[in-house]
């Protein structure tokens, strides 16, 4: 498996151009030119301006060029003509069609989903020195673990999801727990606006892992639209959000991390007058550097029986889906994090 490096563009008067055979990036303080053979990814941050030829450069490259909002959500992703077999999207878009199909995967999904952010919390617990918190901690990740016991009777889409939802209450309860004690305030999930500067960072880090989905879910041929948990809708990236899910938990141990190791503070956010925090360009700075380093991280992945980067992960689980939908593998094997 390739990988190079993701540029990102957080500069908002930041101008892309392409020349030679590299991407020149104009800023107020200078350019910076980068051969297109060293990127993978490209990722525009807030209202960086591209040229059509930069896009078509990159393209041609098969580099994936995404544009996120403040929030992290994806605006946008760009990437070469779909590739892969034809009949795998059909099978492809066979399952999604098929009710019980989406169910099974769906179900699969949110299991490791639920492993996972019971694993995690069941960690926040084990680290916690405060034995009032750390067994809250522990109950709470009992309290999700035995929700996965109740995915196997659901019959339709909409219990699975409620399921999912009830364990998601449960979960952001424990982090807030784990981050009590904190210098950065976290109460509940919010969304559009983040109102605190750890939902600000969560959001952030979804989108950012949403992209690399896409990426992996358009080289292996699939339909990134097309999703099973989340269903298909125009301009939704579905089967991405679907694959982000298990893997969501990472993301929230890297925040958490972050902030208990007082790597980023109250400095790094800013409040606009609708009452939205947002990372502000220092601290998109500072989330984007160590998210980088937390990409080289090794887990185990126990379907292949080694270690994998993390940086991997999103292209091993969208093989192992295209695989599956193949008919090689007689269920989607999703990632659940070893104990």
């Amino acid at each position: 498996m390739r990988y190079l490096n993701t540029v990102y563009v957080r500069e908002h008067r930041a101008r892309i151009a392409h020349r030679r055979g590299a991407l020149l990036i104009s800023l107020p303080s200078g350019k910076n030119r980068i051969p297109l053979e060293a990127v993978d990814a490209l990722v525009l941050l807030g209202g960086a301006q591209i040229t059509i030829q930069a896009i078509d450069a990159c393209v041609r490259r098969g580099v994936r060029v995404a544009a996120l909002t403040m929030g992290g959500t994806v605006r946008f992703a760009v990437g070469g003509p779909t590739s892969g077999n034809v009949h795998l999207r059909l099978a492809h878009y066979r399952a999604v069609e098929s009710d019980d199909h989406s169910l099974r995967i769906s179900k699969i999904i949110v299991a490791a989903k639920l492993q996972n952010s019971s694993r995690v919390v069941g960690r926040w617990g084990r680290d916690e020195r405060d034995s009032f918190r750390s067994e809250g901690l522990g109950r709470r990740s009992e309290q999700i673990r035995e929700r996965v016991a109740r995915l196997a009777g659901a019959s339709s889409p909409d219990h699975v999801r409620g399921i999912e939802g009830d364990a998601a209450r449960v979960y952001f309860r424990a982090l807030g727990i784990a981050l009590s004690t904190s210098h950065l305030e976290f109460r509940e999930r919010t969304r559009r606006p983040p109102r605190d500067p750890v939902n600000a960072m969560l959001g952030f880090c979804y989108g950012l892992l949403v992209t690399e989905l896409i990426g992996a879910v358009e080289a292996l041929g699939l339909d990134y639209q097309m999703g099973f948990l989340h269903r298909p809708r125009s301009g939704r990236p579905s089967l991405a959000l679907d694959l982000a899910e298990e893997l969501r938990a990472l993301a929230d141990r890297f925040v958490v991390g972050l902030v208990r190791r007082r790597q980023i503070g109250p400095e790094n956010f800013h409040e606009t007058p609708g009452g939205g925090v947002y990372l502000t360009n220092d601290g998109r700075k500072s989330l984007l550097q160590a998210w980088e380093r937390d990409k080289d991280r090794e887990l185990q992945h126990r379907i292949l029986g080694r270690w994998v980067e993390r940086w991997a992960l999103p292209l091993v689980q969208a093989t192992l889906l295209a695989r599956h939908l193949r008919g090689d593998l007689p269920a989607y094997p999703a990632f659940v994090m070893a104990p």
